[in-house]
């Protein structure tokens, strides 16, 4: 990936490595973070967005008679389960998830926009080389409790002032509850895809944009680390350029 350099994760469990760099991503400093930084995550995270839908539209092709995965993208696209907020959804407006996300990044300026935005495109030009098939079984691993770890992490961040911000915790939170509502959450329509090693390259490239997106994420120590395998992470250097 342009601008970023290889994630090496070790693991006593090569079946599944992807869950050391879900670790990796939980255990990093959000608590850290500025009101500036919380808004350069969700800028980053708009492009993993992005390639979520992607990946779920070709799960969704490649299994075209699946009623969980169709209710799946019901709750994720064109959908209002999100609506109404403030500036940027009306009460019962339906959109992508990735719209919702686009819209809050226009309520107010992004610090390093242009950078962020390089970044961001280099991200989705990785993602869009691995196979379909891992593109597909990915979603398993973000709706069935990956992401949800990940959402309970961010949310850790102490500073939420502004109304990008406010959007984007409002984003976080609901994306939580979609996940893991034990009555048809998002979780349970996903699992049956079953992720293996395959898709660790994804979950790589997601960890890469947020350290270099964010360079105070992995700068030291993190003040929460909760692995359950204790990976060994090396991250990439913030200052080379996306």
């Amino acid at each position: 990936m342009d601008g970023m350099t290889a994630l090496t994760l070790r693991s006593e469990d090569r079946d599944a490595p992807f869950e050391d760099t879900i670790d990796a991503i939980c255990g990093m400093a959000w608590e850290r973070l500025d009101n500036d930084e919380v808004l350069q995550v969700a800028k980053a995270y708009y492009y993993f967005s992005i390639q979520f839908r992607e990946n779920l539209d070709i799960a969704c092709h490649l299994h075209p008679g699946d009623a969980k995965l169709a209710a799946l993208r019901e709750g994720e696209c064109d959908t209002d389960n999100l609506s109404p907020w403030p500036g940027i959804a009306a009460p019962g407006e339906k959109m992508n998830h990735d719209e919702f996300m686009l819209r809050l990044l226009a309520l107010q300026p992004t610090r390093d926009a242009e950078y962020l935005h390089g970044l961001g495109t280099s991200y989705l030009n990785r993602v869009r080389c691995v196979d379909e098939r891992a593109r597909a079984c990915s979603i398993a691993s973000y709706e069935d409790g990956g992401l949800s770890r990940v959402f309970a992490a961010m949310l850790r961040a102490q500073h939420w002032y502004g109304a990008g911000q406010r959007a984007f915790r409002h984003f976080l939170e609901q994306h939580i509850l979609f996940d893991t509502d034990d009555a048809g959450g998002h979780g349970s329509l996903s699992r049956h895809l079953a992720p293996d090693a395959s898709i660790a390259p994804l979950w790589s490239a997601f960890a890469q944009m947020l350290a270099l997106a964010v360079p105070r994420l992995v700068q030291g120590p993190a003040a929460v680390a909760t692995p359950r395998r204790s990976p060994a992470v090396a991250w990439p250097t913030p200052a080379v350029s996306a």
